[in-house]
């Protein structure tokens, strides 16, 4: 007893998916917030660091 499942199945599979653009899956932003402190110069830190 064979049963037909055809249509059944066209009508789940019958079609491809929408497509997604590309700019809704990739989302760009820097790795970490930038800290102004990273890049101030101290010339009194070796001081602190080897001194204390």
């Amino acid at each position: 007893m064979a049963v037909d499942h055809t249509g059944a199945r066209r009508a789940r599979f019958g079609r491809l998916p929408e497509r997604v653009r590309l700019e809704d899956t990739v989302e760009e932003r820097p790795a970490i917030a930038p800290d102004p402190a990273q890049w101030a110069y101290d010339a009194d830190e070796w001081l602190v660091r080897y001194c204390s």
